[in-house]
């Protein structure tokens, strides 16, 4: 058995999320075919987080397993596995590492980064959200410091089959939002992240910019009071300003 730590980047635009999927063009799908090649056996993988159809990736962290022995050098791996992959994957690094290395479950937080454009965007309009209404961005780094800590995320979740009855609890190590002339950038890193989360929030804070929700409503679904006459699921943010931007492991990673 080889075990490797893959740090990949890629464009999310043209796939159908992180997760293989039958009948759909995904980053897990193109990167097996690509490992069967090199390493010449199927691989099992697995990524520090499951990006949604069209979210982008930084930084994202897997583990690629083959049954036996790898004896090719990791930078002619590499270079095999770009040179197979679409332009818009990347592998950035890959190491041999601990047989027991699981990108998920061995991971201690992830953050994700989202960029709202507040003007029409010639040539990066694929990673931004266009919001056209003036925004109080100081309303919603006001609501976005109020997400630090450990709250029930059950308003802010899209129903996920896969994980009926799990806990809707977070613990969020940091959130806070800065601008950088036209685009304002919305971080939040935490334990883990439910289905649709940040983009739930996303919208939610957008609509606090707009003056449409206040900051006690916000504070108000925060703490797992949903309220009918909120419409989060609708508010949900486009996936295109979506980014896996790190991954924090411990010591032993």
């Amino acid at each position: 058995m080889t075990t490797f730590k893959v740090i990949l980047e890629y464009d999310g635009t043209r796939y159908a999320g992180w997760q293989d999927q039958r009948n759909a063009r995904t980053i897990m799908g193109e990167l097996k075919k690509a490992a069967r090649e090199v390493l010449g056996a199927d691989a099992e993988m697995h990524g520090a987080g499951r990006t949604d159809a069209g979210v982008h990736a930084l930084r994202q962290v897997m583990h690629l397993k083959i049954g036996s022995d790898a004896r090719q050098p990791v930078d002619v791996i590499q270079r095999r596995l770009n040179d197979l992959l679409p332009a818009d994957i990347v592998v950035l690094h890959i190491e041999r590492t601990r047989a027991g290395f699981h990108a998920r479950h061995d991971a201690v937080t992830r953050t994700y980064a989202y960029q709202i454009s507040t003007r029409k965007q010639a040539f990066t309009k694929k990673y931004v959200w266009w919001v056209k209404e003036e925004l109080d961005v100081e309303a919603m780094a006001r609501a976005a410091s109020m997400l630090t800590g450990r709250h029930d995320f059950v308003c802010f979740r899209a129903e996920d089959p896969s994980k009926a009855g799990a806990s809707t609890v977070v613990v969020v190590e940091n959130a806070e939002i800065e601008t950088d002339e036209d685009v304002i950038l919305f971080r939040i890193e935490a334990s883990h992240f439910l289905w649709r989360m940040v983009r739930r929030i996303v919208g939610v804070l957008v609509k606090v910019g707009k003056g449409e929700v206040s900051e006690a409503e916000f504070r108000k679904l925060l703490e797992g009071r949903c309220d009918a006459k909120l419409d989060v699921a609708q508010w949900t943010a486009p996936a295109s300003g979506l980014f896996l931007e790190h991954v924090r492991y411990g010591e032993r990673k």
